[in-house]
């Protein structure tokens, strides 16, 4: 162990069988890894029921395990739509059934997701992380406050992808330099940060704890950051992707394709600034696979959404972390810290979970070796830093590096 760095994971404090089995595998490791705790990621799409094809509990947790992660939060837009004890019934089946990870699902906040009427929240609470209608947004406000005071009763996190559509009036791409150079129809800033401006002003109105998705604008920064100044009780997440990329970086691949869209550099650093000045909480990869097929379409036409459970640490690693942006204990807040205690997740180290990572070794992220069955990702062909050498989580090995 002398070796080896440890952030956070104090080897003394995993029970005394977990550090039986795994001694020996620390004293093989040298000076190039670290040992952290596993992440939890509260934003993921595992697609099933309903979209077997795109991605399973089995392939996509078997991808997290592989990041890296530990935990993993399972949005809801799938069929059936997790609204009723019924529904979500045949999701839990399936993960109690094929998880290789802990796998947490959200209930959805209406029925089918359709924003007209609420879905069973009470009879979903005790089974379901939070609420969210993620993929669409609410644009109701009479039942976002609703769902606000019937979610706080319960002790629930409303859990918001902001989106009004009559703003996005049709576009799928940032309305930027890009858009304008190549004739593509651009989504406005506004689209996302006016809805959070709304939320915020319900959360404040109702107490209701309220978590908002992928944010990308500099607005959504500003206004999120008001709102923690003022008491409201707001936690937010960003993506990987946001961090790292602009839109002058986008190409005429549907592998640049998500929701919301990578935005401009201005916006990326107000990202980072709002990631050091802690108004960003946490890091979330909105891993959202798709078929080769609905990502084949180019910017205009392909389905939105890309794979990121597996490039994740890589991609903050090599692009924050090593240039000295953000630190790797700050990396691990965000990563881990900040997601379990906000959405009330058992701690690393209370629950035996940690990964070691070489972070000397430079690769090519390669699509080909995904263990989701998504393979679109804006990262493919990048040279980065990090591999992870094992994953064990409660205290059982769910990745090794070679013995896939």
């Amino acid at each position: 162990m002398n070796s080896v760095k440890n952030i956070f994971i104090h080897t003394d404090s995993l029970n005394e069988k977990v550090k039986r089995e795994f001694d020996s595998l620390f004293d093989q490791l040298d000076k190039n890894a670290i040992i952290i705790p596993s992440f939890a990621d509260v934003h993921v799409h595992l697609r099933e029921p309903g979209f077997f094809y795109k991605e399973s509990i089995a392939t996509g947790t078997l991808a997290a395990a592989r990041g890296g992660y530990g935990w993993v939060c399972t949005m809801p837009n799938l069929n059936p739509v997790p609204d009723s004890k019924e529904h979500l019934r045949e999701q839990l089946d399936i993960i109690e059934r094929d998880a290789l990870i802990n796998v947490v699902p959200y209930g959805a906040i209406t029925v089918g997701e359709r924003g007209k009427e609420l879905a069973d929240l009470e009879a979903m609470a005790p089974d379901v992380i939070a609420f969210s209608d993620d993929g669409v947004g609410l644009n109701d406000e009479t039942l976002m406050r609703e769902a606000m005071v019937r979610a706080k009763k319960l002790g629930k996190i409303i859990v918001a992808h902001c989106e009004d559509m009559d703003l996005r009036a049709g576009g799928y791409i940032h309305d930027g330099k890009y858009a304008a150079a190549h004739g593509h129809k651009g989504i406005c800033s506004e689209s996302e940060w006016k809805p959070i401006e709304r939320d915020l002003k319900l959360a404040a109105e109702t107490g209701a704890a309220y978590h908002v998705c992928h944010i990308s604008t500099k607005e959504s920064v500003e206004v999120i950051r008001a709102a923690k100044a003022a008491g409201v009780d707001v936690t937010c997440e960003t993506a990987p992707h946001y961090l790292v990329l602009c839109d002058e970086d986008l190409k005429e691949d549907g592998r640049f394709k998500m929701n919301p869209p990578i935005r401009s550099a201005e916006d990326r650093q107000a990202l980072i600034e709002g990631i050091l000045d802690g108004t960003i909480d946490m890091i979330a990869t909105d891993h959202a696979p798709h078929s080769e097929a609905e990502k084949a379409r180019g910017l205009e036409k392909s389905a939105m959404g890309v794979v990121g459970l597996e490039t994740a640490f890589p991609i903050i690693y090599t692009n924050l972390i090593k240039p000295g942006i953000i630190t790797m204990e700050q990396a691990v807040k965000l990563m881990s810290e900040n997601p379990r205690k906000r959405f009330g997740l058992p701690t690393a180290e209370a629950n035996g979970d940690f990964a070691v990572w070489n972070i000397s070794e430079e690769y090519e992220i390669d699509p080909a070796e995904f263990k989701t069955k998504g393979r679109a990702t804006p990262f493919a062909g990048e040279k980065v830093y990090g591999r992870c050498l094992l994953n064990v989580v409660g205290g059982k090995k769910v990745w090794e590096a070679g013995h896939e």
